[in-house]
């Protein structure tokens, strides 16, 4: 088991502190800490948190840089989308040649600081790193370039392939051996067609999963939404190893998943964050546990977590209640803070 997203105020409560692994609090720890000190304890936090809930991987996002946060890329405004997408998305394809040339090793502390305090403390969990460049999320500019001037979303998308490839040659250079790709591009429909997503993103994709299984490590496909219209593509045409964000809410079932890729692909899930785990009652969350686990089991692998993330609305006592059922379905002690 592991959490993709854990944040305030849950994990500060956990930790006794607060939890700079929070982008948040990491922003407002700076000026009392400054930025080197923030960082580590930043990785500090991270680890202790996996330690004190057992999980046995951790994800970790790059940290934020010196100088403060900032966008990597070239900003839309609704009035370039609204004159013309398709130059919006040329000045977005510019900028992402121009980021080629840029070092990312001051964002890639946090894996480094990580790894020695994993080192001090005779730890060795595996660590999943994001590389989510091909999502399209609310990007109305690439939506319509794809039907308007398919050549330049075809280069927006191959750009942030060779992107996604740099930082995965970044990760594997701090011992990272799970990466995440793709990217949401879904809510209870699709954002585009299923044929825009096998045309322009599964090319692309296939190229990261090869490149990162050639260098013996393990690419993970994300979206959250409903996938069901390309499930194959998403999963088997991608030539992935495993499937995060499993969204429960908008009808991914994690049973039939199971049934019909448990044996090529891990499936991390199901815990529905967004409805069960913060309105649910008691006896509902523990019956939907013990349902994720049940669904989960046997042929191939399952990594039990939430679909997404654990943010400020899920309250305390529901989420200890999924701890809690979650071990004793393993007949382990109960969690106790």
């Amino acid at each position: 088991m592991f959490e993709y997203v854990l944040l305030s105020p849950i994990a500060d409560i956990l930790l006794g502190r607060p939890y700079l692994g929070d982008p948040d609090t990491f922003a407002k720890a700076v000026g009392a800490l400054g930025w080197r000190q923030a960082v580590e304890q930043s990785a500090q936090d991270i680890l202790d948190l996996a330690v004190k809930l057992d999980h046995d991987m951790i994800y970790v996002c790059p940290n934020p840089p010196r100088k403060g946060f900032k966008h990597g890329g070239y900003i839309a405004t609704n009035n370039d989308i609204l004159n013309d997408p398709v130059e919006t998305i040329k000045k977005t394809n510019d900028v992402a040649q121009q980021n080629l040339a840029r070092t990312e090793d001051e964002r890639l502390l946090i894996y480094e600081l990580l790894q020695k305090q994993m080192q001090r403390r005779s730890l060795n969990l595996p660590v999943m790193a994001p590389a989510y460049r091909h999502g399209i999320w609310t990007n109305t500019a690439l939506m319509q370039t794809m039907l308007l001037a398919p050549e330049v979303a075809h280069e927006h998308f191959h750009l942030a392939t060779q992107l996604a490839q740099k930082s995965i040659d970044e990760y594997f250079q701090r011992n990272v051996s799970i990466i995440g790709i793709g990217g949401d591009f879904a809510g209870n429909t699709l954002l585009i067609s299923p044929a825009a997503y096998r045309e322009f993103i599964v090319p692309e994709l296939k190229i990261l999963s090869d490149y990162i299984r050639q260098r013996g490590a393990w690419s993970v496909n994300a979206s959250d939404g409903n996938l069901w219209p390309v499930i194959d593509d998403f999963l088997i045409g991608c030539r992935v190893d495993g499937y995060l964000e499993i969204d429960h809410q908008a009808g991914m079932n994690l049973h039939m998943l199971k049934e019909r890729y448990g044996a090529e692909i891990t499936l991390f899930g199901n815990i529905d964050c967004g409805t069960i785990l913060t309105f649910g009652s008691k006896e509902e969350i523990k019956n939907h546990v013990t349902t994720c686990l049940d669904d989960g089991w046997g042929d191939g692998g399952h990594v039990f977590c939430a679909s997404n993330a654990i943010a400020s609305g899920v309250p305390l006592e529901n989420y200890l209640t999924m701890l809690n059922a979650y071990r004793e379905y393993f007949k382990l002690d109960r969690f106790q803070i």
